[in-house]
């Protein structure tokens, strides 16, 4: 922007919403071109219509280092007389926000910047810009906050603050490089419920992110007041105790007239709604929508079989995925958190590349990411940043390793070498920081992690799991430096050093965490809650990480893969892994021949299992296995989404161990793919698309007696090796191919 300047209201933040005006003509133009952002969420209207599609402008960024405008074309806006009004509400720079109930972290009142460029007819070029002549007035919208809601007050008469001031911070504005945030699909109420406590509550059908509009006409002064829920009780009560202190309150206040009322500030991640005050006896369904809000992403994935608690599964997966790509990677979007983890990221990141097209996503978030790493190289827990009281999240193997995998992820899915070369220096520091963390000069050791997150093999209530924190940091510091070097011979750098430090970090990882090609420790406290001092590396993770990581030896494989095998069968046949254990425990099974126990994993209902949650009802992912406990009480208020989409991660072993649709090692963007299906008769058939950068690949297998037919598509330009259950084994180009074989 070539004149405009932050401008603020001469008031402090108070939870409402202000609105900055200005009135200007328009004699002659033929193009008008707006540049716009605030400091936090703005909306903005020309003659009261309004400007753009998208809704929770400019987005979450690192304010602190940039902030993104968005440019829209108003040309079709324009009347003789013209009047643009920016309303800003807190969101998430200036509203509530983190752990300890902190606001104003990056400024003390809401602040927007603004340039029209106006083209008139005899080639003239004029600008309106933000500065001291423009108005500022109160807003319908009484009080807005992330996590508590938004009133909105059609009685409320504006009242003039005065004139616009200069703001004391002058933010970096950006043009904008993240995907558009939008609403998306509109979902009717699907039932009216009367709890046993006598509430009336709105059955949406399915959990989500977004917010409620309604349509209604009252007496002027009358309120409707909604609050938020994903589950119900097990008396069937509405349950709002995982929000925590996230209070997800809409309050409308009636004009008189016909109103439609919906949030412009905040949104809610909710399935059901409770109705706390409503004026009316007979509540009319036919008023109520939920809009669906996330990020701009295109479909480019599907996956369907003869199982329908796996469809249920595979589409919960899919709305864990909508609900937390709001313009960063979310861990949940109800609760007063809704931050960028970055170990959700990590483990989820391949799943979300296949399931949309994320590249705009990624390539914004992960410039906050480079922006936020620390000196040393550290990267934090999450992303952005921002805390009160100088609090900040751990430096933790798993989490601060997405500066690794998530670049080297989005490489190999879209074939685009700038996701390297942009990220390349971030990858680098963070090697080293793990290079210089701990005592040991080849090992992670010490420091505080969140280990095997959510694991059940220190206890199903436990937060880490049984695996040892300085195996899982030491195993992460060589899977990083491995990407490092791969990531530096495609871009042709030097990457000998790197080369030898993989090798004495696998060195020192055998000598210091291995005996006998198995990891050391035993499992006769599975389950059981342990100390730090006690975790150990005889776990499911433990082997899991050993085996997918590369840290065996080919000879060892077999040895390990059965001792994984065998801790699978001490816990019940069920896994005991949490969010770095079960993201490779299906795969490090598959892997190793070991798909007969894969499978079992997979279609396990006890818990922990993907479809517990299935048969209690989900319609989006868990934070926990065991969100909802047998016994239809639910894990500590303290942490428990509903809608958490870490474990979603199994659907990349969907499509690429039960459909076969895997990326060669060296084709990326699919331009080699190896197509190796592994059916079984349970699932019936299993059928996935991905539309690629090279197009369309499907695969799909099904039954028919005791054959197995297959059907794969290759897109043009692409290879694939194609690779039967009996052994046949083809390399082909694009085109259609259909076999069948012999069932086992």
């Amino acid at each position: 922007m070539r004149f405009a300047k932050w401008i603020s209201a001469p008031v402090k933040n108070d939870g409402s919403a202000v609105v900055f005006k200005k009135r200007f003509r328009d004699d002659g133009v033929v193009s008008a071109l707006i540049k716009i952002s605030g400091l936090g969420i703005y909306c903005a209207h020309i003659n009261g219509k309004k400007i753009g599609r998208q809704v929770l402008t400019p987005g979450w960024t690192s304010y602190t280092y940039r902030v993104q405008y968005q440019t829209v074309d108003v040309t079709d806006l324009l009347e003789e007389d013209n009047l643009i009004e920016i309303g800003v509400g807190p969101g998430w720079a200036i509203g509530r926000m983190g752990y300890h109930g902190d606001a104003s972290l990056y400024a003390d009142r809401v602040c927007t910047v603004a340039e029209i460029e106006l083209t008139y007819d005899d080639g003239r070029v004029e600008y309106i810009y933000t500065d001291e002549s423009w108005d500022t007035y109160s807003s319908e919208v009484t009080f807005s906050d992330i996590y508590d809601g938004e009133t909105i007050d059609k009685t409320a008469e504006p009242v003039c603050y005065g004139k616009a001031i200069f703001s004391a911070y002058q933010f970096n504005a950006i043009e904008q490089v993240g995907a558009d945030i939008v609403e998306n699909e509109i979902i009717k109420p699907a039932r009216l419920i009367v709890t046993p406590k006598g509430e009336r509550v709105i059955d949406f059908g399915q959990n989500m992110t977004g917010y409620v509009s309604l349509k209604i006409k009252g007496q002027k002064g009358e309120r409707v007041v909604i609050s938020h829920a994903e589950v119900l009780d097990k008396e069937g009560n509405f349950y709002t105790g995982n929000y925590r202190s996230a209070k997800n309150i809409l309050t409308f206040v009636l004009s008189g007239e016909e109103d439609c009322f919906k949030p412009t500030y905040s949104f809610q991640g909710f399935r059901y709604i409770r109705l706390d005050e409503f004026p009316n006896a007979d509540v009319d369904l036919r008023a109520f929508s939920a809009i669906v809000v996330h990020s701009d992403m295109e479909r480019t994935g599907y996956f369907t079989c003869g199982d329908e608690k796996i469809n249920q599964l595979y589409h919960n997966i899919i709305w864990g995925h909508k609900s937390n790509y709001l313009d960063i990677p979310t861990d949940c979007p109800q609760r007063d958190e809704r931050l960028g983890w970055t170990g959700d990221t990590q483990v989820f990141c391949r799943t979300a590349g296949i399931n949309y097209d994320v590249r705009k996503f990624f390539r914004k978030w992960l410039g906050e990411l480079r922006l936020e790493q620390e000196e040393n190289g550290a990267v934090r827990g999450v992303c952005p940043e921002k805390f009160g009281n100088g609090y900040h999240t751990r430096i933790s193997a798993g989490w601060g390793d997405v500066a690794t995998i998530a670049p080297m992820t989005l490489y190999e899915l879209y074939g685009d070498e700038s996701f390297l070369s942009e990220n390349f220096e971030l990858m680098r520091r963070w090697v080293e920081y793990q290079h210089s963390a701990g005592p040991e000069e080849f090992l992670w050791l010490g420091g505080v992690h969140y280990g095997d997150w959510l694991a059940h093999d220190s206890g199903e209530d436990s937060y880490e799991g049984a695996t040892s924190a300085d195996l899982i940091a030491s195993a992460f510091f060589y899977h990083s430096t491995e990407l490092l070097v791969r990531a530096g011979e495609i871009l042709g750098r030097d990457v000998e050093e790197y080369k030898t430090l993989a090798a004495n970090v696998k060195r020192r990882f055998r000598e210091f965490f291995m005996e006998n090609g198995m990891p050391k420790g035993d499992a006769s406290n599975l389950g059981k809650p342990l100390k730090n001092e006690d975790r150990h590396g005889m776990t499911q993770t433990a082997i899991t990480l050993i085996l997918h990581f590369g840290l065996c030896e080919e000879s060892e494989r077999a040895a390990l893969a059965d001792k994984l095998v065998e801790l699978i069968a001490l816990f019940g046949n069920r896994m005991s892994t949490g969010f770095l254990g079960t993201p490779y425990i299906l795969h490090a099974l598959s892997d190793s021949g070991k798909q007969d126990v894969a499978y079992k994993l997979f279609f396990n209902e006890d818990n922990p299992s993907w479809l517990y949650s299935v048969n209690n009802g989900a319609t989006t992912m868990w934070e926990h296995w065991n969100s909802v406990k047998e016994d239809g009480s639910f894990w500590s208020d303290a942490m428990n989404s509903f809608n958490h989409y870490a474990y979603g991660c199994v659907a990349d072993w969907m499509y690429g161990k039960i459909c076969g649709v895997e990326i060669a090692e060296d084709g990326a963007g699919y331009s080699k793919i190896t197509l190796t299906p592994r059916p079984c008769r349970r699932l019936g058939f299993a059928k996935c698309a991905i539309d690629t950068v090279r197009g369309r690949v499907k695969s799909a297998w099904y039954y028919t007696g005791e054959r197995i037919n297959f059907e794969f598509t290759v897109p043009a330009g692409t290879e694939a090796l194609i690779t039967l259950p009996d052994g046949y084994t083809e390399k082909v180009g694009g085109g259609s191919y259909c076999y069948s074989v012999a069932a086992n």
